[in-house]
Protein backbone atom coordinates (compact mmCIF):
# COMPACT_ATOMS: atom_id res chain seq x y z
CA UNK A 1 0.00 0.00 0.00
CA UNK A 2 0.93 3.56 -0.89
CA UNK A 3 1.36 6.13 1.40
CA UNK A 4 -1.50 7.48 0.63
CA UNK A 5 -5.16 5.69 1.61
CA UNK A 6 -7.32 5.56 -1.36
CA UNK A 7 -11.12 5.52 0.14
CA UNK A 8 -14.46 4.33 -1.27
CA UNK A 9 -17.41 5.79 0.12
CA UNK A 10 -20.73 3.71 0.37
CA UNK A 11 -23.76 5.38 1.17
CA UNK A 12 -23.62 9.61 -0.03
CA UNK A 13 -26.27 10.85 2.25
CA UNK A 14 -25.74 13.40 5.11
CA UNK A 15 -22.90 10.88 6.91
CA UNK A 16 -21.52 10.02 3.49
CA UNK A 17 -20.79 13.82 2.69
CA UNK A 18 -19.30 14.40 6.51
CA UNK A 19 -16.90 11.50 6.52
CA UNK A 20 -15.75 12.57 2.54
CA UNK A 21 -15.43 16.28 3.87
CA UNK A 22 -13.58 15.30 7.03
CA UNK A 23 -11.55 12.81 4.62
CA UNK A 24 -10.97 15.65 1.60
CA UNK A 25 -9.34 17.55 4.96
CA UNK A 26 -5.96 15.13 4.87
CA UNK A 27 -2.69 14.90 2.71
CA UNK A 28 -2.80 11.23 2.83
CA UNK A 29 -5.95 10.91 1.54
CA UNK A 30 -7.81 10.08 -2.00
CA UNK A 31 -11.17 9.38 -2.06
CA UNK A 32 -11.03 7.24 -5.70
CA UNK A 33 -14.95 5.77 -5.29
CA UNK A 34 -18.29 6.60 -4.03
CA UNK A 35 -21.30 4.69 -4.04
CA UNK A 36 -25.28 5.08 -2.91
CA UNK A 37 -28.56 3.92 -3.74
CA UNK A 38 -29.37 7.09 -5.32
CA UNK A 39 -26.81 7.75 -8.22
CA UNK A 40 -27.53 11.32 -8.39
CA UNK A 41 -26.51 11.61 -4.36
CA UNK A 42 -23.71 9.90 -5.24
CA UNK A 43 -22.55 12.07 -8.68
CA UNK A 44 -23.23 15.01 -6.00
CA UNK A 45 -20.73 13.93 -3.69
CA UNK A 46 -18.46 13.29 -6.52
CA UNK A 47 -18.86 16.74 -7.91
CA UNK A 48 -18.56 18.33 -4.19
CA UNK A 49 -15.16 16.34 -4.06
CA UNK A 50 -13.67 17.28 -7.42
CA UNK A 51 -14.90 20.70 -6.34
CA UNK A 52 -12.72 20.83 -3.13
CA UNK A 53 -9.44 20.54 -5.62
CA UNK A 54 -9.82 16.58 -5.66
CA UNK A 55 -9.73 14.27 -8.55
CA UNK A 56 -13.12 12.89 -9.32
CA UNK A 57 -14.23 9.61 -7.77
CA UNK A 58 -15.30 7.00 -9.58
CA UNK A 59 -19.37 6.68 -9.27
CA UNK A 60 -19.96 2.89 -8.66
CA UNK A 61 -23.49 1.08 -9.08
CA UNK A 62 -23.01 -0.95 -5.43
CA UNK A 63 -20.42 -2.15 -2.50
CA UNK A 64 -19.37 -5.22 -4.94
CA UNK A 65 -17.99 -2.71 -7.48
CA UNK A 66 -16.51 -0.75 -5.09
CA UNK A 67 -14.26 -3.79 -3.23
CA UNK A 68 -13.39 -5.06 -6.91
CA UNK A 69 -11.58 -1.74 -7.43
CA UNK A 70 -7.71 -1.93 -7.55
CA UNK A 71 -7.91 2.04 -6.62
CA UNK A 72 -9.94 1.08 -3.27
CA UNK A 73 -7.83 0.42 -0.01
CA UNK A 74 -10.43 1.29 2.85
CA UNK A 75 -14.20 1.80 2.77
CA UNK A 76 -16.16 3.76 4.60
CA UNK A 77 -19.66 2.78 5.25
CA UNK A 78 -22.69 5.12 6.14
CA UNK A 79 -25.20 2.95 5.32
CA UNK A 80 -28.69 3.00 7.54
CA UNK A 81 -27.68 0.93 10.71
CA UNK A 82 -29.28 -2.27 9.53
CA UNK A 83 -27.37 -2.85 6.51
CA UNK A 84 -23.79 -2.24 8.22
CA UNK A 85 -22.70 -6.03 9.27
CA UNK A 86 -23.26 -7.75 5.67
CA UNK A 87 -21.41 -4.94 4.41
CA UNK A 88 -18.13 -5.29 6.90
CA UNK A 89 -17.72 -8.97 6.18
CA UNK A 90 -17.28 -8.50 2.45
CA UNK A 91 -15.28 -5.70 2.76
CA UNK A 92 -13.13 -7.81 4.89
CA UNK A 93 -12.87 -10.85 2.68
CA UNK A 94 -12.06 -8.38 0.06
CA UNK A 95 -9.02 -7.51 2.36
CA UNK A 96 -10.31 -3.12 2.49
CA UNK A 97 -9.92 -1.90 5.84
CA UNK A 98 -13.39 -0.38 7.18
CA UNK A 99 -14.29 2.60 8.93
CA UNK A 100 -18.19 1.86 10.12
CA UNK A 101 -21.08 4.65 11.20
CA UNK A 102 -22.48 4.16 14.47
CA UNK A 103 -24.10 1.45 15.89
CA UNK A 104 -21.65 -1.28 14.27
CA UNK A 105 -24.87 -3.67 13.64
CA UNK A 106 -27.93 -3.74 14.88
CA UNK A 107 -27.53 -7.76 15.83
CA UNK A 108 -24.92 -9.85 17.78
CA UNK A 109 -24.85 -12.69 15.38
CA UNK A 110 -23.72 -9.80 12.01
CA UNK A 111 -21.63 -8.59 14.93
CA UNK A 112 -19.76 -11.45 15.64
CA UNK A 113 -19.46 -12.20 11.62
CA UNK A 114 -18.16 -9.28 11.79
CA UNK A 115 -15.50 -9.44 14.19
CA UNK A 116 -14.57 -12.59 12.96
CA UNK A 117 -13.97 -11.64 9.49
CA UNK A 118 -11.71 -8.55 10.15
CA UNK A 119 -9.93 -10.42 12.61
CA UNK A 120 -9.41 -13.58 10.10
CA UNK A 121 -8.43 -10.87 7.53
CA UNK A 122 -6.15 -8.93 8.95
CA UNK A 123 -8.11 -5.65 8.05
CA UNK A 124 -8.23 -1.97 10.35
CA UNK A 125 -11.68 -1.58 10.86
CA UNK A 126 -13.40 1.33 13.82
CA UNK A 127 -16.77 1.80 14.72
CA UNK A 128 -17.19 5.49 14.36
CA UNK A 129 -17.85 6.67 17.88
CA UNK A 130 -16.61 10.00 17.71
CA UNK A 131 -17.32 11.52 20.91
CA UNK A 132 -14.16 10.21 22.47
CA UNK A 133 -12.69 12.68 20.80
CA UNK A 134 -14.63 15.45 21.71
CA UNK A 135 -11.89 17.24 24.29
CA UNK A 136 -14.57 17.25 27.12
CA UNK A 137 -14.91 13.40 27.05
CA UNK A 138 -11.52 13.17 26.90
CA UNK A 139 -10.58 15.09 29.90
CA UNK A 140 -13.49 13.28 31.68
CA UNK A 141 -11.87 9.69 31.01
CA UNK A 142 -8.32 11.23 32.42
CA UNK A 143 -10.06 13.12 35.57
CA UNK A 144 -12.16 9.97 36.58
CA UNK A 145 -9.23 7.72 36.92
CA UNK A 146 -8.51 9.74 39.96
CA UNK A 147 -12.00 9.99 41.46
CA UNK A 148 -12.40 6.57 42.50
CA UNK A 149 -15.28 4.04 41.94
CA UNK A 150 -17.89 5.44 39.53
CA UNK A 151 -21.58 4.55 41.38
CA UNK A 152 -24.14 6.14 38.90
CA UNK A 153 -23.86 7.46 35.62
CA UNK A 154 -26.57 9.31 33.48
CA UNK A 155 -26.43 9.91 29.43
CA UNK A 156 -29.36 11.99 27.57
CA UNK A 157 -29.34 11.67 23.86
CA UNK A 158 -32.46 13.05 22.50
CA UNK A 159 -33.28 14.33 18.81
CA UNK A 160 -35.90 17.10 17.89
CA UNK A 161 -38.39 15.16 15.49
CA UNK A 162 -37.42 16.37 12.52
CA UNK A 163 -34.34 13.47 12.76
CA UNK A 164 -37.00 9.83 12.42
CA UNK A 165 -39.55 12.27 10.05
CA UNK A 166 -37.48 13.72 7.81
CA UNK A 167 -33.40 13.49 8.20
CA UNK A 168 -34.20 9.50 8.25
CA UNK A 169 -36.29 7.84 5.52
CA UNK A 170 -35.46 4.07 7.24
CA UNK A 171 -36.17 5.15 10.88
CA UNK A 172 -38.96 2.46 10.98
CA UNK A 173 -36.02 0.50 10.23
CA UNK A 174 -34.46 1.34 13.66
CA UNK A 175 -34.76 2.80 17.07
CA UNK A 176 -33.81 5.78 19.01
CA UNK A 177 -31.60 3.46 21.58
CA UNK A 178 -29.71 2.30 17.95
CA UNK A 179 -29.40 5.72 16.41
CA UNK A 180 -28.63 7.37 19.88
CA UNK A 181 -28.07 5.50 22.65
CA UNK A 182 -25.33 3.52 20.90
CA UNK A 183 -22.94 6.44 21.14
CA UNK A 184 -23.45 6.80 25.05
CA UNK A 185 -23.30 2.99 25.78
CA UNK A 186 -19.61 3.44 23.94
CA UNK A 187 -18.66 6.76 26.27
CA UNK A 188 -19.81 5.83 29.28
CA UNK A 189 -18.27 2.39 29.48
CA UNK A 190 -15.32 3.85 28.13
CA UNK A 191 -15.52 6.74 31.18
CA UNK A 192 -15.84 3.95 33.52
CA UNK A 193 -13.21 1.84 32.22
CA UNK A 194 -16.08 -1.14 32.52
CA UNK A 195 -18.83 -3.26 30.82
CA UNK A 196 -22.67 -3.75 31.32
CA UNK A 197 -23.65 -6.43 32.70
CA UNK A 198 -27.48 -6.70 33.01
CA UNK A 199 -29.98 -4.31 31.36
CA UNK A 200 -33.91 -3.74 31.86
CA UNK A 201 -35.28 -1.07 29.26
CA UNK A 202 -38.50 0.47 28.62
CA UNK A 203 -39.66 2.47 25.59
CA UNK A 204 -42.79 4.23 24.90
CA UNK A 205 -44.73 4.51 21.31
CA UNK A 206 -46.96 6.78 20.64
CA UNK A 207 -46.06 10.11 18.50
CA UNK A 208 -44.05 8.32 15.94
CA UNK A 209 -46.73 5.48 15.60
CA UNK A 210 -49.77 8.00 15.03
CA UNK A 211 -47.24 9.89 11.95
CA UNK A 212 -47.02 6.18 10.33
CA UNK A 213 -43.59 5.35 11.58
CA UNK A 214 -43.89 2.45 13.59
CA UNK A 215 -40.39 2.85 16.03
CA UNK A 216 -40.67 4.04 19.78
CA UNK A 217 -40.49 7.22 20.72
CA UNK A 218 -38.70 7.57 23.84
CA UNK A 219 -36.10 4.08 25.14
CA UNK A 220 -34.79 4.39 29.09
CA UNK A 221 -32.01 1.77 29.45
CA UNK A 222 -31.14 0.57 33.04
CA UNK A 223 -28.03 -1.12 33.63
CA UNK A 224 -26.01 -2.59 35.86
CA UNK A 225 -21.78 -2.85 34.94
CA UNK A 226 -19.83 -5.53 35.92
CA UNK A 227 -17.83 -3.83 38.85
CA UNK A 228 -20.97 -2.42 40.89
CA UNK A 229 -21.97 0.98 38.83
CA UNK A 230 -25.38 1.78 37.54
CA UNK A 231 -26.75 3.68 34.54
CA UNK A 232 -29.25 5.42 32.67
CA UNK A 233 -29.78 6.21 28.96
CA UNK A 234 -32.16 7.55 27.86
CA UNK A 235 -32.85 8.38 23.99
CA UNK A 236 -35.76 10.01 22.75
CA UNK A 237 -36.24 11.86 19.23
CA UNK A 238 -39.75 14.14 19.47
CA UNK A 239 -38.38 17.02 20.87
CA UNK A 240 -40.34 19.85 18.83
CA UNK A 241 -38.61 21.49 15.94
CA UNK A 242 -38.37 24.99 17.42
CA UNK A 243 -35.51 23.30 20.14
CA UNK A 244 -32.41 25.42 19.83
CA UNK A 245 -30.00 22.24 18.88
CA UNK A 246 -30.99 18.75 16.81
CA UNK A 247 -30.09 17.01 19.69
CA UNK A 248 -30.17 17.46 23.26
CA UNK A 249 -27.08 15.88 25.10
CA UNK A 250 -25.74 15.28 28.55
CA UNK A 251 -23.75 12.59 30.63
CA UNK A 252 -23.03 12.79 33.93
CA UNK A 253 -20.75 10.03 36.06
CA UNK A 254 -21.06 10.28 40.43
CA UNK A 255 -17.95 8.24 41.81
CA UNK A 256 -16.89 7.61 45.45
CA UNK A 257 -14.75 11.05 45.72
CA UNK A 258 -16.47 13.48 43.04
CA UNK A 259 -18.97 14.00 40.34
CA UNK A 260 -18.29 14.67 36.71
CA UNK A 261 -21.07 16.70 34.56
CA UNK A 262 -21.11 17.03 30.56
CA UNK A 263 -23.67 19.60 29.14
CA UNK A 264 -23.12 19.77 25.20
CA UNK A 265 -26.48 21.84 24.97
CA UNK A 266 -24.69 24.86 24.11
CA UNK A 267 -21.18 24.81 22.21
CA UNK A 268 -19.69 28.20 23.56
CA UNK A 269 -22.12 29.77 20.61
CA UNK A 270 -25.41 31.44 21.22
CA UNK A 271 -27.06 32.84 17.66
CA UNK A 272 -30.37 34.95 18.04
CA UNK A 273 -31.78 36.48 14.25
CA UNK A 274 -35.11 37.82 13.63
CA UNK A 275 -36.12 33.89 12.36
CA UNK A 276 -34.55 31.74 15.30
CA UNK A 277 -32.22 31.03 18.37
CA UNK A 278 -30.14 28.57 18.65
CA UNK A 279 -26.87 26.67 19.66
CA UNK A 280 -24.98 26.45 16.52
CA UNK A 281 -22.62 22.66 17.13
CA UNK A 282 -19.12 22.97 16.65
CA UNK A 283 -17.84 19.95 18.85
CA UNK A 284 -18.40 17.33 16.29
CA UNK A 285 -18.13 18.75 12.79
CA UNK A 286 -16.68 22.17 12.42
CA UNK A 287 -14.35 23.97 9.25
CA UNK A 288 -11.41 26.03 10.80
CA UNK A 289 -10.03 28.23 8.72
CA UNK A 290 -11.10 25.90 5.24
CA UNK A 291 -10.07 23.16 7.35
CA UNK A 292 -12.54 20.22 8.13
CA UNK A 293 -12.18 19.96 12.13
CA UNK A 294 -13.50 18.85 15.33
CA UNK A 295 -14.09 15.44 17.18
CA UNK A 296 -15.64 13.62 13.49
CA UNK A 297 -12.51 15.08 12.03
CA UNK A 298 -9.98 13.87 14.61
CA UNK A 299 -11.41 10.24 15.27
CA UNK A 300 -11.35 9.95 11.70
CA UNK A 301 -7.40 10.90 10.88
CA UNK A 302 -6.85 8.32 13.60
CA UNK A 303 -8.51 5.42 11.76
CA UNK A 304 -6.54 6.61 8.70
CA UNK A 305 -3.03 6.73 10.93
CA UNK A 306 -3.75 2.83 12.19
CA UNK A 307 -4.47 1.63 8.53
CA UNK A 308 -1.31 3.06 7.27
CA UNK A 309 0.81 1.88 10.34
CA UNK A 310 -1.37 -1.53 11.48
CA UNK A 311 -1.84 -0.66 14.94
CA UNK A 312 -5.18 -1.40 16.56
CA UNK A 313 -7.86 1.82 16.66
CA UNK A 314 -8.32 3.44 20.27
CA UNK A 315 -11.86 2.23 19.61
CA UNK A 316 -11.80 -1.55 18.89
CA UNK A 317 -14.02 -3.32 17.07
CA UNK A 318 -15.04 -5.92 20.24
CA UNK A 319 -15.90 -3.48 21.83
CA UNK A 320 -18.42 -2.08 19.54
CA UNK A 321 -19.38 -5.64 19.09
CA UNK A 322 -20.03 -5.11 22.75
CA UNK A 323 -22.50 -2.24 22.25
CA UNK A 324 -24.29 -4.19 19.98
CA UNK A 325 -24.89 -7.05 22.58
CA UNK A 326 -26.02 -4.19 25.17
CA UNK A 327 -28.50 -2.78 22.84
CA UNK A 328 -29.56 -6.24 21.61
CA UNK A 329 -30.20 -7.07 25.31
CA UNK A 330 -32.32 -3.90 25.70
CA UNK A 331 -34.19 -4.65 22.91
CA UNK A 332 -35.60 -7.78 24.03
CA UNK A 333 -35.89 -6.37 27.73
CA UNK A 334 -38.24 -4.41 26.05
CA UNK A 335 -40.47 -6.92 24.31
CA UNK A 336 -40.33 -9.78 27.63
CA UNK A 337 -40.38 -6.80 30.15
CA UNK A 338 -37.70 -8.79 32.09
CA UNK A 339 -34.11 -8.05 32.77
CA UNK A 340 -31.68 -9.29 30.41
CA UNK A 341 -28.01 -10.82 31.86
CA UNK A 342 -25.57 -9.16 29.23
CA UNK A 343 -22.64 -11.71 30.27
CA UNK A 344 -22.98 -14.13 27.60
CA UNK A 345 -23.29 -11.58 24.59
CA UNK A 346 -20.23 -9.34 25.80
CA UNK A 347 -17.21 -9.92 26.72
CA UNK A 348 -15.68 -7.55 29.57
CA UNK A 349 -12.72 -8.47 28.38
CA UNK A 350 -12.76 -6.16 25.45
CA UNK A 351 -12.28 -2.32 25.47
Amino acid sequence: MSNVIRIGIVGAGIMGRGNALSLSGLAEVEITAVTSHSADSAARLADEIQGRGAPRPTIHPDLDAVLKDGSVDAVVLTTPDHLHGEMMVRAAEAGKHILVEKPLTTSVAEADAAVKAIRAHGVVAMCLFNHRWVPAYAQAHELLADLGEAAVAYARKDDTIFVPTEMLSWSDRTTCAWFLSSHDIDLVSWLLRDQVHRVYATARWGKLRSLGIETPDAIQIHAEYSRGAVATFESAWIYPNTFPTTVDSYVSVVTDNGVVQLDRQKESVVLATVDRYAYPRNMLQRVLHGIPAGAYADAIAHWISCCRTGEQPLITIESSRNVTAVLEAAHTSIETRQAVDVSMLADPGNG
